[in-house]
């Protein structure tokens, strides 16, 4: 299946969650919530999700105030798949209901650097707080730009992998 075939299922199938109404959206107690987002934050940043989505965090020795954490980059990615670049996960969370986030993350494969492997082989519970804590973060910044095919050149700056050996 190609990867437009792929998004358009996807994107079927999360319309459809979208109309249904899930056990998991029902309000939790305060203080379940509460450490629910807290766990969230400890594996987000245990986990190197600020590496990316974070602009400058990685070289700020992780010094980036947490208001201004997972917001996208502009800086891409570039190898022989194209050029991707961090989603804004603010933006983006605040967009899909907690289902959908789960079935995008155990059914989709996200190109390359973004290990979509290490977030499959979480747990559910896990990849819930995630989702939590970064909404609780609530909006902020702009969309990342759009992921460029490998025949058109990106603007700097971008990191260059080398094509994988024969």
């Amino acid at each position: 299946m190609t990867c437009l075939a792929r998004s358009t299922v996807a994107f079927a199938v999360l319309s459809a969650f979208a109309c249904v109404v899930h056990a998991a959206d029902a309000p939790k107690s305060q203080a379940a919530a509460s450490k629910d987002v807290d766990r969230g934050r400890y594996i987000v940043q245990t986990s190197g999700c600020n590496d990316c989505h974070t602009p400058g965090y990685a070289a700020a020795g992780g010094k980036v105030d947490e208001k201004d954490w997972l917001v996208g980059d502009r800086l891409g990615w570039r190898g022989p798949w194209g050029t991707t670049y961090p989603v804004n996960l603010r933006l983006f969370m605040q967009k899909v209901s907690e289902p959908e986030w789960l079935y995008v993350v155990k059914s989709e494969e996200m190109r390359p650097p973004m290990p979509w492997f290490s977030l499959r082989a979480m747990t559910d519970a896990d990849l819930r707080a995630v989702y939590r804590y970064i909404r609780s973060l609530g909006p902020a910044g702009t969309e990342a730009p759009a992921f460029l095919p490998p025949d058109q050149e990106p603007k700097p700056p971008y990191v260059q992998f080398p094509a994988p050996p024969k």
